[in-house]
C-alpha cells in the first residue's frame, strides 16, 4: 500500500446546467478546503469554461469525459485534447463503457487516444471492466488485461505510469451495486501485478480507481482496500452532499496513508 493521497473523480456525465454546476463546483471548494486528497470535475464539455472560471487556482482540478485521438479536423461533433488543454484540463476520461458499449471506443482507440493525451499534457484515466456475463463467466481478469495491453502497446510501460486506470465493473455502473470490496481489491491487485510483470517501479506509483455505484455508504470500505488509489465518482457526483462525503472519506484514508 502507497501513501498517495487518494484521488477522487466527479465524472458527472451528461447532467448539470448553469446553476447547478456552480452551486456543486462552490460547494466542493468550500468543503473541501483543509483536505489533504486530490480531487477533479468532470463536467460534460460545455461546460469546461465554467468550471476553469470557478476553480482555476484552487486545489481542485478538472477535465473533460472523452476527447478525439486527433489534433483538429473534419470531426464534427468531437473535441480535440488541445482543445480540452486550453481550458485548463488536467484530466480526460478515455474508454469509459457507456462510450465502449455504443461503439464509439474500442481496445485499439483507446490506446491511441491515450497516448494523444499525454502529448497533449493531458491525464487520461483509462476505464477497464467486465459486463455481468464476462463476470458470471470468471472472464474479468482476461477482460482487464484484454483492454490494457493496447495501451501498453501504444505508449509504453514507462508512460502508462503518466496516467491513471479506473476499473468499472459494468455491472456495476449506474445499478445501485457495487462490487464487493473483496472482488475490487483482488482485481485491482491483478491489475497492479500485470503492470509489474514489465516494470515493478511503475506498477508500485501507478494510480489505480474503483468506479461503479460508490456512495457515501460503502465509500470507506472501498476507498480502504490497499490497491485503491481513489475513485471515479458517477451518480454520487450529482448530488453535491454526496460527492463531498465522499471526498470527506478519502481525505481521512489519505491522512491515515501518511500516519502510517
Amino acid at each position: 500500500m502507497s501513501n498517495r493521497p487518494k484521488l477522487v473523480v466527479a465524472n458527472r456525465k451528461m447532467h448539470g446546467s448553469l446553476p447547478d454546476n456552480q452551486q456543486f463546483m462552490q460547494s466542493l471548494l468550500l468543503h473541501t478546503q483543509q483536505h489533504h486528497a486530490r480531487y477533479a470535475v468532470c463536467p460534460p464539455h460545455p461546460y469546461l469554461y465554467q468550471a476553469q472560471h470557478i476553480l482555476q487556482n484552487s486545489h481542485i482540478a478538472w477535465g473533460g469525459q472523452n476527447m478525439s485521438r486527433f489534433e483538429k479536423g473534419a470531426y464534427t461533433g468531437s473535441v480535440s485534447p488541445v482543445m480540452l488543454k486550453e481550458f485548463g484540463c488536467t484530466y480526460v476520461i478515455i474508454g469509459h463503457s457507456e462510450r465502449r458499449q455504443r461503439g464509439h471506443d474500442s481496445d485499439e482507440s483507446c490506446g491511441e487516444r491515450f497516448e494523444a493525451a499525454l502529448k497533449a499534457g493531458l491525464t487520461p484515466i483509462l476505464c477497464i471492466g467486465e459486463t455481468l456475463e464476462e463476470y458470471e463467466q470468471g472472464e474479468t481478469d482476461l477482460v482487464v488485461v484484454r483492454q490494457l495491453n493496447p495501451v501498453i502497446a501504444h505508449v509504453g510501460i514507462q508512460a502508462l505510469s503518466k496516467g491513471v486506470i479506473a476499473y468499472e465493473p459494468v455491472w456495476a455502473i449506474g445499478s445501485g451495486k457495487a462490487a464487493t470490496p473483496q472482488h475490487v481489491q483482488a482485481i485491482l491487485s491483478f491489475i497492479r501485478g500485470h503492470i509489474g510483470l514489465l516494470d515493478e517501479q511503475v506498477a508500485e506509483k501507478m494510480d489505480l480507481l474503483y468506479g461503479g455505484s460508490v456512495n457515501p455508504s460503502n465509500a470507506a470500505q472501498l476507498l480502504s482496500m490497499p490497491d485503491v488509489d481513489g475513485g471515479l465518482i458517477g451518480g454520487a457526483s450529482l448530488v453535491a452532499d454526496d460527492f463531498i462525503r465522499i471526498c470527506q472519506i478519502a481525505n481521512e484514508l489519505t491522512d491515515l496513508r501518511t500516519a502510517a
